[in-house]
Order: C-alpha cells, then structure tokens, then sequence
C-alpha cells in the first residue's frame, strides 16, 4: 500500500514508456556503470553565455546527477528549507517540467552540509524510474510519474547522511543502504518490489551516528575475467558478490581507513577500489574465492589524497581526480603513477567520464575540465566556468550535457 505522506503533482502529460536505447544516460554513470559516454558530438566548449541550450532554476541544493532517458531528464530534489524528498522529469529538448512526485518526510534525518537531502541518483530501464530517498523510501515509478511502488527500509543514521545510489540489474533493483546504524545490501524485483536477497556486512555498520565509518560507495556489476559479479567497496574490504543470489564469491582486505565514497574500477580482470579520507587503494586480481587478500591482490598504495569522485579506466589506465584537485593516472597491474598532475583543479567531488578522446570533470566550484587521455603527460584540452557550486557528476546523452549545479539544472550544446 502506498504511504498517506505520498504527495503526487502532474503538471503536464508526458510521453509513453519506451525501452532504453543507446544513446541514453539511464544511471549515475552512464550505461555500463563505469563512467564511459558513446557520444562523439559532445561540446569541447561551454560557459553561462556559450552554447546553453537552456537552464532551469532549482529551489533547493544538492549532490544528485541526472539521468536520461529518451527525451526525459530526471534528478532527485529536495527543495529548500521542507521535508520534501520527490522526483523531477524533465523535457530534454525544452527544459519545461513535464511532472513532480514529492513524498514528506517530517523526522529531522541527520546529514553534513555539504551533502543536501536526495543525494542519491535515480536510475531507469527505460520502462521505470527508480529513486532512493534515503530513511523517506525507496520508490519505483513509470515514466509518466505514476507509483508503482514503494519500500519503507528504515533510517538512514549517520552524521554526513547518505550517498549510494541504486543500480538495476536484470530483473533486480540492487541498494548499498547506508550508512550508519542500520547499513545492508539488497536486491529488489525491479516490478513488485518484493525483496529478493539481503546482505548485511559486520563491517558496514557504525556503533554510533557519529562514527568515521560508512560505504557511501554505489555498487556495480561489472563481468571481472570470466564471472559476472557485484563489486562492492565496504568499510575495511572489497567485495564481490554473485549479483543475483548475494552470495559472496571473493572479498579482499585492506581498505582500512573504514571509509569509502568511489565506485570500484575494472580494467580486464583487475578490480580497483579507493578509500575516501586520505586511505588506502587497492588493486585485486580476479579469478579467485573466497578470502583472496594475501593470494590476488596485487598492490596497496598506503595512504592518499581524500576521494569523493569515483575515475575511469580507459584503454586499460585509471585516471582519477581526487578531492585535493590533483589528477592521477595510475596502471591497474602495479600501482605506478604514469603522471601526477598536483593542481589540476580546485576542490573536486564529481566522478569522471569518457567520450571518445576526451575525459570529462568537474570541481566543486563549477568548472568541467576536459582531458585527453594521455598517459604520457596531463593534457587540458578545455576548462569551462559556471561559476556554480556543483558536487554531482553530469550526465551524457544525445550530444548534450545535462549538468546539475546548486541553483540550476543547464542542457549544454554545441552550436
């Protein structure tokens, strides 16, 4: 049954479900799930005056990417000041608002202020849009706006609020919930609802809301050599799961500051995973069960820079740019540093992406840098200004860049 707080607002009649195709931005990272775009015809150049398709206000902050679906954008939203948690879809060609879902969440939820309320990203399968709010819900909808379900999974307790957000993998909607003191993974039948597994990690847990420990990391489903496996970065270890049953397969030790932001990075059949806070990364090779930290993995970097935006691995290479501004690019197989480059940016809470021949990022103050990839040197190819606090990563899709800044959501198109 549906929750009385739910409060339902159709502004305008939207269009018929369709399947996903190609060329959408379905999920936070794309796709795949790893940061990597298709498009060829993306803008090398932008600011608030150039090649602006259009640009919405936003009455509210937040961390939240879009995602894309045929000609519909979607973001989680909190508007200022309320306890609203909802939904926003979005006219890709137009920017209009074609619908809203809001649901009232009336208990004060604990959070940083740097991380506003509907942090997470939505994610979609073309034919349903499904948003986390954090302790207001998990909540499916149709592409038109309509509930198709919802799950009360508990409070989200801790001190800096909550960040994973949901993947869709077949028929399973799968959640890092978290963190704090009630943290769990678990899948859910994509069309019911209905649970279909749930893992809780002794790790995962904090004993109290103010705890420096917490997976704000979104999971991904990734084929690692020849298995097909969830990746999860836990406080304290890395795991990989068997994405329909739960089942653990392997698990590797060693992120040991306890917290973790980025998603883990596959390159071929080894597994990259970053601590947040000036912790450890890790490498994994695959292939192996059970408890595999002193037989597949294959370096530790000791202590670094805080990470907050997940990287990208391209042509068999991690690039990442950490929270500090500076820009790595790393070899998966040792660890070795092709370059460091140690002012690339300001502040930096975006995760990267690739389009052919470029990398994309943002830092927090709302400049996107495009990179070439490079191993050899650090390459800027542009650096283009919005002058707008920004901490969520863009989304790519159809030639255009749907950006989410703190006061506006912006479509950028070459003219």
């Amino acid at each position: 049954m549906f929750s009385p707080r739910l409060i339902v607002i159709c502004l305008t009649a939207a269009l018929g479900t369709a399947a996903a195709s190609a060329a959408d931005w379905p999920t936070w990272r794309g796709p795949q799930g790893n940061g990597h775009s298709e498009e060829k015809s993306l803008p090398l150049n932008w600011s608030k005056t150039e090649n602006v398709k259009w640009s919405v206000p936003l009455d509210g902050e937040g961390n939240s990417s879009p995602i894309v679906v045929g000609q519909k954008v979607f973001i989680t939203h909190a508007p200022k000041m309320s306890p609203l948690r909802g939904l926003r879809c979005y006219d890709a060609a137009t920017g209009n608002l074609l619908w809203k879902h809001e649901s009232s969440y009336e208990v004060k939820e604990p959070t940083h202020n740097t991380n506003p309320y509907c942090a997470s990203s939505p994610v979609s399968d073309g034919q349903r849009v499904i948003a986390w709010y954090g302790s207001a819900g998990l909540f499916c909808y149709d592409l038109d706006g309509n509930i198709l379900w919802n799950k009360d999974l508990g409070k989200v307790q801790h001190i800096w609020g909550y960040g994973s957000s949901p993947l869709i993998y077949e028929n399973l909607v799968i959640l890092n919930f978290g963190p704090g003191l009630n943290a769990f993974v678990a899948a859910f039948d994509k069309q019911s609802g209905n649970e279909v597994w749930r893992k809780e990690f002794p790790e995962q847990k904090s004993k109290t809301e103010g705890e420096f420990r917490g997976s704000w990391s979104t999971p991904v489903v990734a084929k690692v050599g020849d298995q097909t496996l969830l990746l999860m970065s836990l406080p304290e270890r890395l795991y990989a799961l068997d994405p329909k049953s739960g089942e653990e397969v392997w698990s590797c030790g060693g992120l040991s500051n306890k917290l973790v932001y980025t998603t883990p990075l596959v390159a071929g059949d080894i597994v990259v995973a970053m601590c947040g806070y000036g912790g450890p990364a890790l490498a994994v090779r695959g292939g192996g069960q059970g408890d595999v930290t002193e037989t597949h993995k294959l370096w530790t970097h000791p202590r670094n820079s805080q990470r907050v935006g997940s990287g990208v691995v391209v042509e068999g290479l991690v690039y990442i740019l950490n929270e500090n501004g500076s820009a790595w690019c790393l070899d998966p197989k040792t660890g070795e540093k092709k370059w460091d480059q140690a002012r690339a940016s300001s502040v930096s809470w975006s995760s990267m992406t690739h389009a052919p021949g470029r990398i994309y990022v943002n830092n927090t103050e709302g400049t996107t840098f495009v990179i070439e990839p490079n191993p050899a040197e650090y390459k800027l190819l542009a650096e283009n200004k919005l002058g707008e606090t920004t901490r969520a990563t863009p989304a790519y899709a159809n030639g255009k860049i749907f950006i989410r800044t703190y006061k506006n959501l912006y479509c950028i198109e070459a003219k």
